[in-house]
């Protein structure tokens, strides 16, 4: 297993343990999507259970990927590392520049998320839109502040909201069999299209529920043990979203009559409240705050560490790369959460379902690029480093990378050629802002051969 050195960085002693990384894969994951999918799967009826299946093994093939990946490259950054690693520095610019954008129009989708969730507890946060910016921008500098002040502090964070958010969860899904209708899962396509496209469509609607999966693979340099948790990790916090997706998608289905489901603003409070009464609801919206306050302050951790291990690289600018004096990237979290919040100001007179679902596009798409990149990267960083691949193991690396660029190239069509359109407009904004790097660090280089010159000319 060759393994490639990491940047240049001051290492940093591990502070992420497993049970932090597991908490940081499915905190990322389980946020805003799995208490609002049941009502958007509800038209397609039982069979959107097979879509996600379908992104749940897809999830699980990138998660395999990542995890490999992260024993072949050590430094921070995740899908920038690897892709910069495999096809060179202009790749990895393209590829963290594009990550980049998920994570800050992530941050932003979570946090208007957030607001409608707490909205349901108080709804004059809702009613004024001017008290909802500004819950949704305290919520996001809050936990900008958090990450400044260092990467333990985040990760106890993430290991708490994970608990609290699960809660609700796990209690719906293994308890909401009693309460179960079988008439509701019948007849179990309602879409009035084929069952191959009813389930194209669903697993195209579950997509932004798994993305962060490759969370822990980011800040690597504050992993303890990094090449033995980060695979584990990736792997068990996929599956345990899986899961929890599955089982909380099949009770709401057969708990709700699907009108009853469809029609519904808060479906899980809805299942609550069939269960458990009032309180049932009250306890599931409460649920859902902190999941999505949890996926935001995972969000805000990554947000930070992918520019700043671009910066390290020299891909993106240097000033990006300094740290605080609690040696955490400060600069590349105010940048970002910066852009979030002038994103959540510029979308939110806009409404706030209108400007989840703008937002939740642009994250979806530009996740995309990284993953299919990814996908393919471990067999150009063998080669780099010497290493031909041959019977079972190449067979093994060809077959998953195939099955996870296909995954990532079937969803990137199925995202629209609207938000495609939108998403590469994006990601071409970036090229300027490489060569303007490029251009400084020729300029700094040339300088330094001037200072050069004239000092061997001197007496």
């Amino acid at each position: 297993m060759t393994e490639h050195s990491p940047s240049k960085a001051k290492p940093t002693s591990g502070a992420l343990g497993l049970t932090a990384c597991i908490a940081l894969v499915v905190g990322n994951m389980i946020g805003s999507g799995v208490f609002l999918l049941p009502a958007s799967l509800a038209p397609f009826g039982p069979i959107a259970i097979g879509g996600w299946v379908l992104t749940s093994a897809g999830a699980l093939v990138l998660a395999i990927i990542f995890g490999r990946l992260s024993r072949v490259v050590t430094k921070p950054g995740g899908p920038y590392a690897y892709s910069q690693e495999a096809f060179g520095d202009f790749a990895g610019f393209i590829i963290a520049w594009g990550y980049w954008i998920a994570l800050w129009t992530g941050n932003a989708a979570v946090a208007v998320a957030l607001v409608g969730y707490l909205g349901f507890l108080f709804p004059i946060i809702v009613d004024v839109p001017m008290y909802g910016l500004a819950t949704a921008l305290i919520a996001i500098w809050s936990l900008t502040l958090i990450n400044i002040r260092g990467v333990e502090g985040a990760g106890f964070v993430q290991i708490i909201t994970t608990i609290l958010k699960l809660a609700p969860l796990i209690l719906i899904g293994a308890l909401g069999i009693f309460w179960v209708n079988t008439e509701n899962y019948f007849p179990i396509n309602h879409s009035g299209t084929t069952a191959i496209s009813a389930i194209s469509a669903s697993a195209a609607l579950t997509l932004w529920a798994y993305l962060g999966l490759e969370s822990a693979t980011v800040p690597s340099g504050d992993v303890i043990e990094p090449e033995k948790t980060i695979p584990r990790a990736t792997v068990i916090g996929v599956i345990i979203a899986a899961c929890v997706y599955i089982s909380v998608t099949a009770v709401s289905m057969g708990v709700l009559p699907p009108d009853v489901l469809a029609a519904s603003a808060a479906p899980l409070a809805a299942v609550g409240e069939v269960m458990f009464g009032t309180f049932g609801g009250l306890l599931v919206a409460f649920g859902a705050v902190i999941s999505t306050f949890g996926t935001l302050n995972g969000f805000t951790l990554l947000s930070g560490q992918v520019p700043y291990g671009a910066a390290l690289d020299r891909v993106f600018p240097a000033a990006l790369g300094q740290q605080s004096k609690f040696g955490t990237p400060a600069n590349a979290l105010i940048l970002s959460n910066l852009l979030a919040s002038l994103l959540l100001i510029l979308n939110f007179a806009q409404g706030l379902v209108a400007a989840f679902n703008f937002v939740i596009l642009l994250a979806v798409m530009a996740s995309l690029l990284p993953y299919a990149i990814c996908s393919v990267a471990e067999i150009m960083i063998r080669l780099k480093g010497g290493e031909v691949l041959r019977g079972a193991e190449l067979a093994k690396v060809a077959v998953l990378g195939m099955l996870g660029f296909t995954y990532s190239v079937w969803a990137f069509i199925g995202s629209g050629a609207e938000t495609v359109l939108i998403g590469s407009v994006l990601l071409l904004a970036g090229v300027p802002i490489h060569v303007w790097v490029r251009w400084n660090q020729a300029n700094d280089v040339e300088d330094i051969q001037k200072t050069d010159t004239s000092k061997g000319e001197l007496p």
